[in-house]
């Protein structure tokens, strides 16, 4: 294909890199993108073209103007392209000409042809618009990429339709006090804690709806699994006979998101050296049979019967892994007095609720459970624990005029993508995280 210019000209066609690199060419090829890597050897030179998801390892010939080239120039070059067993991908480019489109004002901070930065995560936040560059970091994004493929067509095959939720809120759905606070035109508002009121309202409309958007937090801390603005991967669903229909639909999510990674994203996975789980099937813990199990295997006594300690979730996830092979696991039945007005007590124990959590090798990545429908119920419980329902009028209007049974979860995006990455704070799966103390960039 040609493109025209502001001139009128026409541009020569230019070849994506990956259709380069997957041998799908013949005969000579014009490619751009920017210089990652130039080594002058005397008589020839190696240059590593990037691209947007791909490089491209490029000969240069003695005699080839290489004058004012260096790292981060935007460039053209034709040539040939053969294969070559040594060279990123298997090809290698023998150039025959090479333009430089625009060139940088100032060197690189930081050397992001290296495999690996070595920098310190408060340096490597700061400069992140140009680490961002490093093919490794870039490897990080494409894996969260694939979750967010795999999530969105898992839900579009299963009937469900994507919706975009208000992040500008009346009042939080999670309650307590982790909650931004904002002036909205004189009136007191929230950014949103989760789209948990309004997915509920769509289920009514189109019974199977999903987000993938924005999740704010206002917590004062600062630990490697905290974000104060995160990315939610969000579903709720219809028409459920238990919450374990919510638990089926996220592992079929979960099976073909690591397949796609497999399939898709073997330079990403081999560069990160992941190792991608097995997710044939997920085994399920009771919350209460959980804490015990690993309590009397790891030797750490329980001390919050209410909720699951940092620890007591890597002891879980290694029970999982030990005990039960698998990387995942599914705790159920939390107690209600640690879960959201809207959770669904357990009928045969009101103590706990039909709900659960996701592990993922030692951390919970989703939330989860069948939500109450019944509008007397959902107001009686909002009265047990000291709410105003008056203040939930827009809400409870789905439970007052008729909802099917119904649950959903949320998942943490970036949590999810460190724990398949091997990164151990999740500030590094996060493009331009904001945390207690960081706002840029």
């Amino acid at each position: 294909m040609t493109a025209k210019t502001m001139t009128g000209k026409l541009s020569p066609a230019f070849t994506d890199l990956r259709e380069v690199l997957r041998g799908r060419t013949s005969g000579p090829v014009a490619v751009r993108g920017m210089v990652h890597a130039l080594r002058d050897m005397g008589g020839v030179a190696f240059l590593t073209l990037r691209g947007p998801d791909a490089v491209l390892q490029c000969v240069l010939p003695h005699g080839l103007d290489l004058q004012g080239v260096t790292e981060e120039c935007a460039v053209a070059l034709t040539g040939l392209p053969r294969p070559e067993e040594r060279a990123p991908g298997g090809v290698e480019l023998s150039a025959d000409s090479l333009t430089v489109l625009s060139r940088p004002a100032a060197p690189m901070p930081v050397a992001i042809s290296k495999k690996k930065l070595d920098l310190n995560l408060d340096t490597e936040l700061g400069l992140r618009p140009v680490v961002l560059r490093s093919l490794r970091e870039r490897s990080v994004f494409r894996l969260q990429e694939a979750l967010c493929r795999a999530f969105r067509d898992t839900l579009h095959g299963l009937g469900f339709t994507e919706i975009h939720t208000p992040k500008i809120v009346h009042a939080g759905a999670e309650g307590g006090s982790n909650i931004f606070r904002l002036d909205y035109f004189g009136r007191k508002a929230f950014l949103a804690q989760s789209p948990q009121f309004y997915k509920q309202m769509m289920v009514g409309a189109y019974e199977r709806v999903f987000e993938v958007g924005p999740v704010f937090r206002a917590e004062k801390h600062s630990t490697p699994r905290h974000l104060n603005e995160y990315t939610g991967l969000d579903f709720e669903m219809g028409f459920i006979d238990s919450f374990y229909d919510v638990m089926e639909v996220e592992t079929k999510f979960l099976q073909a998101a690591m397949e796609l990674v497999r399939t898709e994203y073997t330079q990403d996975v081999e560069r990160l050296d992941v190792d991608v789980p097995d997710v044939t099937s997920i085994p399920a813990l009771r919350f209460d049979e959980a804490k015990r199990l690993a309590a009397e295997k790891y030797g750490r006594p329980i001390r919050d019967p209410y909720d699951l300690e940092p620890e007591e979730e890597v002891n879980i996830g290694r029970y999982a892994k030990e005990e039960l092979g698998s990387d995942f696991v599914f705790v159920t039945h939390y107690p209600s007095k640690k879960r959201p007005f809207y959770a669904m007590d357990d009928p045969d124990d009101p103590r706990f609720t039909l709900s659960f959590d996701l592990l993922f090798r030692g951390m919970e990545v989703t939330t989860g459970g069948q939500r109450i429908h019944d509008y007397q119920q959902q107001v009686d419980k909002m009265l047990a624990r000291d709410m105003h329902p008056e203040e939930f009028e827009s809400y409870l209007m789905i439970h007052k005029h008729g909802m099917p049974p119904h649950g959903g979860l949320g998942i943490g995006l970036e949590r999810l993508t460190a724990r398949l990455c091997g990164l151990e704070n999740i500030r590094e799966t996060c493009l331009f995280p904001r945390d207690l103390s960081r706002l840029e960039p």
